[in-house]
């Protein structure tokens, strides 16, 4: 009997350590101790939606969720008993460098906010941010050089070729600003850079549907965004530092 005993004790305390393994070693979610040192800051922890909420709804539940350790927005069913929305994060940034992991479904069609301001009567987080495009090549927006996906929505096709992973794998961007000038990087490669702060941004705005909203890209400090896909969008390892 106390043989079985420790062979089950034995055997507990080995799954109990493999669990502990893969938890540390998986990577996701976390900060190195390095880059804690570097001023890194995690934005989703893996496990709750604390320091997001629905942009211009605060904390009202959402189709926000964590699955397996991602942020996922929740596929639309026409029942839901909660609100769809783009997410925006509490904090505002201005200075930052921003990483992020992405895998989107097929045919979908996304994307990630920078610069967000909440105002009275505006309805969507894109109505004030400036766009870094996310899309799955099968959408029929990828006949559109200006909205595929890494580039400026709305603002021309990519600076380069970055080819898209598929919809079953993740993606990993960047979005370095600082002083007005953004720089966008799609798994590795740069893929869009502009100046939210040179004088032919607003003649760049009117040349877009985006002269119909006039907050738009008005601001270069504000909140990070991600943008409610009905069909489903996941995030993970989203982390920023401050520069």
């Amino acid at each position: 009997m106390k043989r079985l005993q420790h062979t089950a004790l034995a055997i507990g305390l080995f799954l109990l350590l493999l669990a502990a393994c893969k938890t540390k070693t998986d990577g996701h979610n976390t900060l190195t101790a390095q880059e804690q040192k570097d001023g890194w800051i995690l934005l989703f922890d893996g496990k709750t939606t604390n320091g997001w909420h629905l942009y211009n709804k605060g904390n009202t539940p959402s189709a926000w969720v964590v699955d397996s350790g991602a942020l996922v927005c929740r596929r639309n069913t026409g029942r839901d008993n909660f609100e769809h929305g783009d997410f925006v994060t509490d904090r505002d940034f201005e200075n930052f460098e921003l990483h992020f992991d992405w895998k989107i479904s097929q045919a979908g069609n996304s994307g990630v906010f920078v610069n967000v301001v909440e105002l009275p009567g505006v309805n969507t987080a894109w109505s004030t941010g400036p766009e870094y495009q996310l899309l799955e090549n099968s959408n029929p927006d990828f006949v559109k050089p200006e909205k595929r996906a890494g580039c400026l929505f709305g603002f021309g096709a990519p600076l380069h070729d970055a080819p898209v992973k598929p919809y079953t794998d993740w993606n990993q961007s960047v979005i370095k600003q600082q002083n007005g000038k953004v720089a966008f990087y799609l798994n590795g490669i740069l893929t869009a850079s502009r100046d939210f702060k040179a004088a032919d941004w607003p003649a760049a705005i009117s040349q877009t549907g985006f002269k119909h909203f006039p907050e738009y890209g008005k601001y270069t400090r504000g909140k990070i965004g991600l943008q409610d896909w009905a069909k489903g969008i996941a995030f993970r390892n989203i982390k920023i530092k401050e520069l």
